[in-house]
């Protein structure tokens, strides 16, 4: 089985525009430690939903937490939602909340990190076998009023990892008080074969959240019903 990451959809001929933000999320922090001031940015989980949580409001506004006890405390207070997952600083839930305009096609990529579908295309990808693939409702108001597209967000777990041989000996271990991984993004990404998991066919790297992976079942799937959209993508190699 071969592993892509989603590039994007090449000249596509749809003009559709998506912007907005997921209701909740953790603030970001300024590390005491390492002395970085970060937010992911990058992972959601969109099916969580934090209307009664004890904490919402402040979990209501992206910010910078200055006090990283704080940070901890609210960190812990929305981890019994998702047990046994690493939540960095600026981890997104709930729906994306925003505005839309224009057409839109099957799959829709507004950042390389998040990954829209019209809610038809998801359910012909599951119907095809495709495992692993949880599109989660949006609250995005369109401004065309007549027959909207029914769009979800794909909720894209941090499963695999970029193998340690890519990354620069002396920035392979992140930050024991924080979490952060300072390095960049590899000319050469090498995934770790080990890490990859075998239940599902999209998924995002556990160590560089902002890259989305697919399989080879997933990228044949989709070129072969909707050739028209180039879905634009490159092999990652495995070790």
């Amino acid at each position: 089985m071969l592993f892509y990451s989603i590039e994007g959809i090449q000249a596509s001929r749809h003009t559709g525009e998506v912007e907005g933000e997921h209701r909740w999320s953790l603030p970001g922090v300024r590390c005491p430690l390492c002395k970085s001031a970060w937010s992911t940015g990058a992972v959601a989980y969109p099916s969580v939903n934090l209307t009664n949580h004890p904490e919402r409001e402040k979990l209501q506004e992206p910010r910078l937490e200055e006090d990283f006890a704080e940070f901890e405390r609210l960190r812990e207070s929305v981890r019994p939602l998702i047990p046994g997952t690493v939540l960095h600083p600026g981890t997104d839930f709930g729906p994306f909340v925003g505005t839309a305009q224009g057409t839109f096609g099957p799959l829709v990529v507004p950042s390389p990190w998040v990954l829209m579908m019209q809610r038809g295309a998801l359910e012909q990808l599951q119907a095809e076998g495709l495992q692993g693939l949880k599109g989660c409702s949006m609250d995005v108001r369109f401004r065309q009023k007549k027959n909207p597209p029914q769009l979800v967000e794909l909720e894209l777990l941090p499963l695999g990892l970029l193998h340690e041989d890519c990354i620069p000996p002396d920035q392979r271990a992140p930050c024991p008080r924080c979490g952060r991984l300072a390095f960049s993004l590899p000319v050469n990404p090498l995934l770790q074969a080990t890490s990859l998991p075998k239940d599902t066919d999209l998924f995002r790297l556990g160590n560089f959240a902002t890259v989305i992976v697919a399989t080879q079942r997933f990228v044949e799937t989709v070129r072969r019903l909707w050739p028209e959209e180039q879905l634009e993508v490159r092999e990652l190699p495995m070790r």
